[in-house]
């Protein structure tokens, strides 16, 4: 059989796999995964609403046998135990090492099957399709794979790149508009910590996105723009020891405030909260200049993304749960930090700052509702 053609060239970034990022991008589908995680048999890991648009697309284009295997929509389903049935029926199912898992789905989805894959026979291929912005511009690139605990989100895990990511942004167009919201607030957050010409380019994307979506001008160019900043911090840092902390801002009072409200809203909605109160602490300290803050807000505002805490959430419940952030040292919570847009603070290579709890209270304080 001759070998099947990929339309697209991938994006040049600095990884060690390829990203495919242009609309129509699944209609390759086939071709990427022959040429980097060609296998036996696929298992495709979903949910059932992404599966009931997509699921039968993706196994027919796939070059070997394959078997679909569901869980749930929704963030509370990314736990230990499903991690467990989904490895259990891959043993079931009789998978070996010559198995590649396809990921197809939002962000929950891309955690977990790739926590399937990082941990099953101590680590097969995956391959990550995102569905949502929010993960095309955040969990698809850069290896990251966990579960959540009781005691807090993505606690346990394992960094496993996948072979290939491939977004389409066609598929966003199925997206209702509060997931097109929640993924604009990762795009905001890279230019803040990154790049301010894109944060530029962001604001003047919002109000054509307001307006039409997925269908917006200019959002694919932006999701590819997105994930040229997450690979090179990537780049430079895959395992958080220092530069890659980065990412997390905006992380540790949105990890925070979604745990206390059992992940009842968007994690776009979380972060974009955390962003503006760890802003907030920023200025408090020093690190920032005046008015950063505000400008953040507003960039939150116009994505039509919450900008003030409810009032019914505790700030000692939310400080509590900093406590158990993956950054934080000796009980102390640690953030990171923006200096302005497009810098971040360096913190002499740490990239994170400990923060007293009294310095966060009344941050939070001034973002209550």
């Amino acid at each position: 059989m001759p070998a099947r053609a990929i339309h697209e060239a991938p994006l040049e970034v600095p990884l060690s796999y390829p990203v495919y990022c242009h609309a129509g991008s699944l209609n390759s589908l086939g071709a990427i995964v022959e040429a980097t995680a060609r296998a036996h048999r696929y298992a495709v890991i979903s949910d059932e609403t992404v599966a009931g648009l997509f699921a039968d697309r993706v196994r027919t284009a796939l070059p070997g046998e394959s078997r679909l295997f569901t869980i749930p929509p929704g963030e509370h389903e990314k736990t230990r135990s499903r991690w467990a049935e989904l490895t259990d029926a891959l043993f079931s199912w009789e998978a070996g090492r010559d198995t590649t898992v396809i990921a197809l789905g939002g962000g929950v989805i891309g955690d977990l099957a790739g926590f399937v894959a990082a941990t099953f026979m101590r680590g097969i291929p995956v391959v990550q399709v995102p569905t949502t912005l929010l993960s095309m511009v955040d969990a698809a690139v850069g290896g990251k794979t966990a579960v959540d605990t009781p005691f807090g989100k993505n606690l346990v895990g394992a960094f496993h790149d996948p072979s290939a990511v491939i977004m389409d942004p066609d598929l966003l167009i199925t997206l209702p508009p509060e997931q097109i919201r929640s993924g604009l607030a990762e795009m905001i957050k890279h230019g803040v910590i990154a790049d301010a010409s894109y944060f530029d380019a962001m604001l003047q994307l919002l109000p054509s996105v307001a307006a039409h979506g997925a269908r917006a001008d200019d959002l694919a160019r932006l999701i590819a723009g997105s994930v040229r900043i997450k690979a090179a911090v990537v780049a430079e840092d895959s395992r958080e020891g220092g530069l890659r902390q980065v990412l997390n801002f905006g992380h540790t009072i949105g990890h925070a405030i979604e745990r206390e409200l059992h992940y009842s809203i968007a994690h776009g909605e979380a972060v974009a909260m955390g962003m503006i109160v760890e802003a907030e602490i920023a200025e408090a300290l020093g690190l920032a200049t005046p008015g950063l803050s505000g400008t953040i807000a507003d960039a939150v505002r116009r994505a039509g993304l919450p900008v003030q805490i409810p009032a019914a959430l505790s700030n000692v419940a939310i400080i509590a749960s900093t406590h158990g952030d993956k950054k934080s040292r000796a009980g102390t919570a640690r953030y990171a930090l923006p200096r302005t847009i497009g810098e971040m603070e360096a913190a002499e290579g740490r990239w994170s700052v400990p923060v007293d709890d009294a310095t966060v209270e009344r941050a939070l304080s001034a973002r209550v509702r």
